[in-house]
């Protein structure tokens, strides 16, 4: 394996976890998590040698990675052409996987999906710990932006999670 192909695969297992957030976000079934997540370290592969380290490699992981679960959910056409990334020792497991068996995280999960696509990137960067600085360089909007939208999409996950609650 060459340098760079070895380079980026570390970096991707370092982050796995971030690319499993995104696909247990934007995806239910588990075969169309796998397919996006190939489709985000393709994207990712494609991109590398653009990088240019300007902002941390997580920042633009997350935005190559979010933009492509974006596309992917507005077009709903899956690509003929999947790879499988064993080969390149990437392994895959099911991302629903790392939510455990907690209610409450279950909750939370089926209160996300009900979002837009927008809604559920930032929410997602949110809980992921990122600053506004972060979520704004990602998302391409102000911090100020991201703040009104934090707090909308806060009250709206509160409102569905109250149903939730009241119906248990």
């Amino acid at each position: 394996m060459a340098l760079l192909e070895a380079e980026f695969v570390a970096l991707i297992n370092r982050h796995i976890g971030m690319i499993y957030k995104v696909c247990n976000i934007y995806c239910q079934d588990p075969e169309d998590r796998r397919d996006l997540f190939q489709e985000i370290v393709l994207q990712l592969w494609k991109g590398y040698g653009s990088f240019r380290q300007e902002a941390q490699f997580s920042t633009w992981l997350y935005r190559v990675a979010l933009n492509t679960a974006i596309s992917n959910f507005r077009k709903a056409v899956k690509s003929p052409h999947k790879v499988s990334l064993a080969e390149a020792g990437i392994d895959i497991p099911d991302p629903a996987s790392l939510g455990g068996d907690d209610e409450k995280v279950k909750h939370l999960y089926k209160a996300i999906e009900q979002l837009s696509a927008i809604e559920k990137a930032m929410i997602l960067l949110h809980l992921d710990g990122c600053t506004y600085n972060e979520i704004a360089a990602i998302a391409g909007i102000s911090n100020n932006n991201v703040g009104v939208k934090l707090n909308r999409i806060k009250s709206k996950l509160e409102k569905i999670l109250t149903v939730y609650a009241n119906e248990f």
